[in-house]
């Protein structure tokens, strides 16, 4: 899949998936309820043990699935990332050596910026979607009042979002949000934890169907 592909992807389905766990045991399992549950894009990030050979598994197990790398703050995390095989890389600051490495592989970026300066920068070296990040540290009316100057600008937001906040950043006008531990707990450890999670997993997907219809009207 091209990277032209690759967005349009994320842009459609509006959500990422955070996968951060204590236990790299966990993390098949996860993808696998995630997957179950109707998630089609998550990242794995770099401070779980051994991402990179989980997103090789992944990749290997979920071809529907798009696979990307999160929490890649250098040029060397991004290279093992990619030489896994994600599909698209996150990072929660500002590094334009990311974007260089992901624009050899030929896949997207979702930058992490807190400022303006961070944001036009974030540009500036080609990110794909900028991520506003910690988003509920800053706000609707924050996000409301960076449209104007950067209204041609894809935003994600991640940090504190739940299925209850969501849908008031996409009544604002957000892209996409990302979804980290109020979907999947940093420490799963057994079946109905997982049970747990596949089943916020359907919840959350159904309530973004719903919230995709509400862009529509």
């Amino acid at each position: 899949m091209k990277k032209k592909e690759i967005l349009h992807k994320i842009l459609a389905e509006k959500a990422i998936s955070i996968v951060r766990l204590k236990q790299e045991k966990a993390v098949s399992q996860a993808v696998h309820h995630l997957v179950r549950g109707g998630i089609k894009v998550l990242e794995i990030t770099s401070n779980t043990p051994n991402f990179d050979l989980e997103i090789r598994k992944a990749r290997s197990n979920y071809s529907a699935t798009l696979i990307g790398a999160g929490t890649i703050t250098t040029k060397e995390l991004a290279i093992k990332a990619i030489a896994a095989g994600a599909q698209f890389l996150v990072t929660p600051n500002t590094n334009e050596t990311i974007v260089t490495e992901a624009k050899k592989a030929d896949i997207p970026v979702v930058m992490g910026a807190f400022t303006p300066t961070e944001i036009a920068n974030a540009v500036a070296f080609g990110a794909d979607i900028v991520k506003l990040f910690p988003a509920a540290n800053l706000g609707v009316s924050y996000y409301k009042s960076l449209r104007g100057p950067f209204d041609n600008v894809k935003f994600f937001v991640v940090g504190g979002i739940d299925q209850d906040t969501m849908q008031d950043w996409f009544e604002a006008g957000i892209d996409g949000v990302g979804i980290g531990s109020a979907l999947v707990k940093s420490d799963i450890q057994t079946i109905e934890d997982l049970n747990t999670l596949e089943q916020n997993a359907t919840r959350f997907v159904e309530r973004l169907n719903k919230i995709r219809g509400f862009d529509k009207d």
